[in-house]
C-alpha cells in the first residue's frame, strides 16, 4: 500500500509540474506564437489607434496619439501609414510602409517594409469579432502593438486582453501604455 502511495504521489507531482510548466510564461514563450484563424482585410483596413505596445526600435518613445492607417493598394498589398505627434519637437511623425499578406496565413500573417526589401513579421493574435480591437505580434515576442478602432479602450476590454497575451507568452512589464492627444495636450 506504502508503495502504491508513493507511486501515486510521484504520478501527481510530475503532472503537477508539467502542466504547471504548460501555464508558465516560459513555456508559452518556447511554442510558437499562434494567430487568430482569419483575417478579414476589408474589415481590417481603416483607421487603429495605438493603445498600448511593446515598441520596436525604430519607433520614438516620446510619440503621443500613435495611429496606423491601413489601405488596399491596386497590387492587393496593403499601404500602410502610421504617425504619431512628438510634443517636445510639436510635430508629427510620419512613415508609410507595405504589407504583403503571407501564404497560407488566411490573412493573420503579415510582412510589413518600412525600409527597402527589409521586411517584418506583422502577425494578428487577437481580433474582435467586430473589428473593434486588433493585437498584432511578432513571432520573438519582442514586439506588439494593442490597437483599437477608438483612442479609448475599456479597462476590463484592456485587462482581458492582457490576460490573452500573457498566456501568449508576453511580459507584460514590458508593455507600455501609448498617450492619447486628449492626455498629452
Amino acid at each position: 500500500m506504502k508503495r502504491t502511495l508513493q507511486t501515486f504521489a510521484c504520478l501527481c507531482l510530475t503532472l503537477g509540474l508539467h502542466f504547471g510548466q504548460a501555464a508558465s510564461p516560459a513555456f508559452a514563450q518556447s511554442v510558437e506564437l499562434q494567430t487568430v484563424e482569419n483575417v478579414d482585410l476589408s474589415l481590417y483596413l481603416g483607421l487603429w489607434f495605438e493603445i498600448a505596445s511593446i515598441s520596436a526600435p525604430f519607433q520614438s518613445p516620446d510619440c503621443v496619439g500613435t495611429t496606423a492607417t491601413y489601405t488596399l493598394n491596386t497590387d492587393h498589398s496593403v499601404k500602410v501609414w502610421n504617425q504619431c505627434f512628438l510634443p517636445k519637437e510639436n510635430r508629427l511623425d510620419r512613415i508609410e510602409g507595405r504589407a504583403t499578406v503571407v501564404e497560407a496565413s488566411n490573412q493573420a500573417k503579415l510582412k510589413v517594409s518600412f525600409f527597402g526589401p527589409f521586411a517584418g513579421d506583422y502577425w494578428v493574435i487577437d481580433l474582435d469579432s467586430n473589428y473593434s480591437y486588433a493585437v498584432v505580434g511578432h513571432p520573438s515576442r519582442n514586439y506588439l502593438w494593442i490597437l483599437s478602432r477608438t483612442p479609448e479602450m475599456d479597462p476590463e476590454q484592456y485587462s482581458a486582453i492582457l490576460s490573452r497575451i500573457q498566456a501568449k507568452g508576453y511580459d507584460l512589464t514590458r508593455i507600455k501604455r501609448t498617450a492619447q492627444w486628449s492626455q498629452s495636450l
